[in-house]
């Protein structure tokens, strides 16, 4: 059975996932200084015959070579790679290719679906796609640590502080206080999002994603499923459209 690489390149983090068919056998996160070795190695051990690579980093020429090099087929995902749904977006040279990838992992979780798919990262992202396979947009807002982070960057006298720690709904000092208003202030925020698409599309489902959405799925009143691989199995379905011997 043929074996597929995802790579999702960050600023911050580098995410690989290996695929065989349509299930992950194999998830890494890595340091984007060292991933290009772990990356070659991870080649070696399971001789993927397909490679993927969706990245917001400018210069990737020497990964691409190297990743290219080493499998039969590779694809770096830009605004023009064909894809099984239909890009509505109005600005598709602004869009992040990360958003194409979770909608057309959402898109394929719930095909018969209106689909909000909401991405928990340095921003929240939400990439709305029609039942007819149509990714509209969505939003796009803050995400935890640039919420926290602009408290203190932008006042005198807020200290840092960091995501992990105490999470109450009445904050007893300053940075539970903080903590509270950016935690709850997210949640009311996606509720109040998966509501009010809700209201105007008929036959709708929401899923939570990205590196934040175990922190959140317990703290939504909305009813929401939660799927963390969800850029990767996109990634994955791209990488089969557009090369359908690996399938």
């Amino acid at each position: 059975m043929n074996k597929t690489l995802c790579i999702d390149w960050g600023n911050s983090l580098v995410k690989a996932a290996i695929f065989e068919a349509d299930k992950i056998i194999h998830h890494e996160q890595l340091d984007p200084n060292a991933a290009l070795s772990t990356l070659v190695g991870l080649i070696e051990i399971h001789q993927p015959q397909g490679a993927i690579l969706s990245s917001v980093v400018s210069n990737m020429a020497d990964v691409q070579m190297h990743v290219r090099e080493k499998v039969a087929h590779f694809l770096k995902l830009d605004m023009n790679t064909f894809l099984p749904i239909m890009n509505a977006y109005s600005s598709p040279e602004t869009l992040g290719v990360d958003r194409l990838a979770i909608a057309v992992g959402a898109q394929a979780a719930f095909s018969d679906k209106n689909v909000l798919a909401i991405s928990l990262g340095t921003c929240i992202t939400y990439n709305f796609v029609q039942k007819n396979k149509a990714f509209r947009g969505g939003a796009i807002s803050p995400g935890l640590h640039m919420r926290l982070k602009s408290m203190h960057e932008w006042t005198d006298r807020l200290p840092e502080v960091k995501p992990d720690g105490e999470v109450l709904l009445l904050g007893y000092d300053t940075e539970t206080c903080m903590r509270s208003g950016a935690v709850f202030g997210m949640a009311s925020e996606i509720d109040g999002m998966v509501t009010a698409f809700a209201d105007q599309y008929p036959d709708f489902n929401a899923v939570l994603t990205g590196g934040d959405s175990a922190m959140f799925v317990n703290k939504l009143k909305s009813k929401i499923f939660a799927d963390p691989d969800l850029l990767m199995k996109g990634l994955n379905l791209i990488l089969l459209h557009n090369v359908p011997q690996l399938r």
